[in-house]
């Protein structure tokens, strides 16, 4: 049973994305047990999210209950996945309902980027902030609102989709050119142009995001050329996000983080341009703390219905 010193106690976050599934219970703030495994594409991601949850119960001790966070709309009630372009074979499920029915424990859905900012704000870079943007920049784009400590989510349920921010006036959105999918399709009209690059001798199905981040820690130029650009339209939308909110705190987390301070530097630097002054003066711009553990971390606290 959860006590008021350690509300986590007894809930089990799973996160599912593109890379695999995870789990975690929190004990105290702390990772009391972990839990990771890949995803078939020959098997049903229904099937395979039922049996690695089961896995877990039995294996993490006592769950009462369970968060799940999940890449795409979820519903207000937190019981539908709406639409998730990662994994279709969700979108229009009753996925809480059919994973409480399957498991015997009362589970709850949560947008990814909403379990992230959870996870940031109450154990990483967003302690201590009264307000705070999360955005996650991967294979999609999120966002996430947190105030006084709880997301908040609008009239619909569905606040805080940065991707859908335009950066120009004819309609360009950051998803377009900021999401994972899309850094590798601009990065192949270019990739001709540099030799050089130790990503031009792979072939095009072989490049993807990922590499390119390694790559830019390696100090490749063209990588770095590449994200620090991706960096200025994130930049560009997240001046919107801040003359809109003037939060205390935004928290950046997802893959493209992990290339390092150019591609933090020149989202601030954008962002800092393009901000209204006063508000920008007032604002820490941040990498995230938890990694891809936000995720789950999150969606346990969202599991205790957070």
């Amino acid at each position: 049973m959860s006590s008021l010193s350690n509300p986590e106690t007894g809930s089990l976050g799973i996160s599912i994305r593109s890379a695999g599934l995870s789990a975690v219970t929190l004990d105290a703030g702390r990772i009391a047990f972990r839990k990771e495994a890949a995803i078939s594409k020959e098997e049903g991601t229904v099937d395979q999210l039922t049996a690695f949850a089961r896995e877990c119960v039995q294996e993490a001790g006592e769950v009462e209950r369970i968060g799940i966070a999940v890449p795409g709309l979820i519903s207000s009630d937190r019981n539908r996945v709406e639409f998730s372009a990662a994994f279709p074979e969700l979108s229009r499920t009753e996925l809480g309902s059919m994973l409480t029915d399957a498991l015997g424990k009362p589970v709850s859905i949560e947008n990814d980027a909403n379990s992230g900012a959870l996870g940031e704000y109450r154990f990483g870079a967003g302690r201590g902030a009264e307000s705070m943007f999360y955005a996650t920049l991967g294979t999609g784009i999120g966002g996430a609102i947190v105030l006084n400590g709880e997301i908040w989510r609008g009239r619909s349920g569905f606040a805080g989709e940065f991707g859908y921010v335009a950066i120009n006036s004819d309609g360009l959105r950051l998803e377009d050119v900021a999401s994972g999918p899309n850094i590798v399709r601009r990065a192949l009209s270019r990739i001709h142009q540099d030799a050089t690059s130790e990503l031009a001798s792979l072939d095009e199905s072989d490049l993807t995001v990922e590499k390119m981040v390694e790559s830019a820690v390696r100090g490749d130029d063209f990588a770095l050329m590449m994200l620090e650009r991706t960096g200025t339209y994130i930049g560009s939308a997240l001046a919107s996000v801040i003359n809109l909110l003037n939060v205390e705190r935004v928290v950046l987390g997802g893959l493209i983080m992990n290339a390092g301070e150019t591609v933090l530097e020149s989202i601030v630097s954008r962002a800092r341009e393009l901000s209204f002054g006063p508000s920008f003066r007032d604002l820490a711009i941040v990498s995230g703390e938890l990694g891809t553990d936000a995720y789950a971390i999150g969606a346990c606290i969202a599991g205790n219905g957070k």
